[in-house]
């Protein structure tokens, strides 16, 4: 098991961070409520745009709930958001039989008229986005791979985080990797079947 080594990132600043709002319904938050982004200032926010029916999406799913479980207490949120390829994944039900099947257990918001899509100008499933502690967009990544690299584009703004709160930076230990494959660490619930 190698553990990443290389040097962090440089991450540029991408601009403001677009926001969160006019999606529904939310699933896997306190009574169902959306996140206001507001709220989320001062943490690492990772937004992983996907649907359930992208075979490409799905196959990301274990990178990102691995930095969910690694990462949450160290700062991160992350946020899917749940937009539509075909008529079957509009559907709330499915999407949250999806969620509960697919072990998903952070923040997901379903975006049917495709408000955030627009707004973040996503052109393609699966893509993700690194907001740092600000609210400035920092890091953008379209389809598959490059888990690592997300790796230390979080460690490097959670870094940054801490830095600027006065805060000790965290002793968290890189995720392990086999191949191009990052594996949670031991006890993280949010890898295991449920």
């Amino acid at each position: 098991m190698a553990l990443l080594s290389r040097s962090a990132p440089s991450l540029a600043d991408l601009g403001s961070a677009p926001g969160l709002s006019g999606l529904h319904p939310w699933l896997n938050t306190p009574d169902e409520r959306p996140l206001a982004t507001e709220g989320l200032r001062g943490r690492v926010v990772l937004v992983h745009f996907w649907t359930y029916v992208c075979g490409n999406c799905v196959r990301t799913l274990p990178h990102v709930r691995a930095l969910d479980c690694a990462y949450r207490s160290e700062g991160l949120t992350v946020v899917g958001v749940h937009t539509p390829e075909l008529h079957e994944d509009r559907n709330p039900r499915r999407v949250t039989d999806a969620v509960r099947r697919l072990r998903v257990q952070y923040a997901v918001a379903m975006d049917n008229d495709l408000v955030a899509w627009n707004a973040w100008t996503v052109s393609c499933w699966p893509s993700l986005f690194l907001v740092d502690a600000t609210g400035r967009v920092r890091y953008r990544h379209e389809g598959e791979g490059s888990y690592r690299t997300h790796e230390r584009a979080v460690r490097t703004l959670l870094a940054e985080a801490d830095n600027a709160a006065g805060r000790p930076s965290s002793t968290a230990r890189p995720l392990s990797a086999s191949g191009s494959r990052l594996t949670a660490p031991p006890g993280c619930t949010s890898d295991r079947a449920g």
